[in-house]
């Protein structure tokens, strides 16, 4: 059992994550409308990846027999100016998860909720990944300089991307 507390907190991350995954499906869209489909599939995995960090958050809680809280999802932004610029709100936001992420650790080890503290380690490691894979598509950016020919190549390397479930979804 986990206290009232983590309850919210652990409920305000699977609504983040929520949002996270609405916030990729955008920038799928955005990429799409400008005919990146490898760019477009590249935020569609996220999507999906979001989606199932939310329901990893969602099967916690309940397994907790604590109460699932869902919320509003905020609508996010649509319009970008640049492929770079698209990527660097990424990793903005994922950074941003990273920081919430962290602030759960923390939140579980003042409360000396070990069961807590060890499910979130999973996502310790994911955000490491995230970030990583966010910053080596800007240095890709950064490289081409919106060169058309690199762009095209780059478009097709996000398109082999695929989303691939960890064998434990569950909490």
């Amino acid at each position: 059992m986990i206290s009232k507390k983590m309850e919210k907190a652990l409920n305000d991350q699977l609504n983040f994550e929520m949002y996270s995954a609405y916030v990729y499906l955008a920038m799928s869209a955005h990429c799409e409308s400008k005919g990146l489909k490898g760019f477009a599939n590249w935020f569609n995995v996220q999507y999906q990846e979001e989606m199932m960090h939310a329901m990893k958050f969602y099967n916690f809680i309940l397994d907790q027999s604590a109460e699932v809280e869902l919320e509003t999802v905020k609508k996010p932004k649509k319009d970008y100016d640049t492929l770079l610029s698209i990527f660097e709100e990424t990793l903005l936001h994922e950074r941003e998860v990273t920081k919430r992420i962290y602030k759960l650790v923390d939140l579980a080890l003042d409360e000396r909720d070990h069961g807590t503290n060890a499910f979130l380690q999973w996502f310790v490691t994911e955000q490491v990944e995230e970030e990583s894979s966010v910053n080596q598509i800007i240095d890709k950016l950064r490289l081409v300089q919106g060169n058309g020919n690199g762009i095209f190549l780059l478009d097709a390397e996000l398109a082999t991307r695929v989303f691939t479930p960890p064998a434990n979804t569950a909490a």
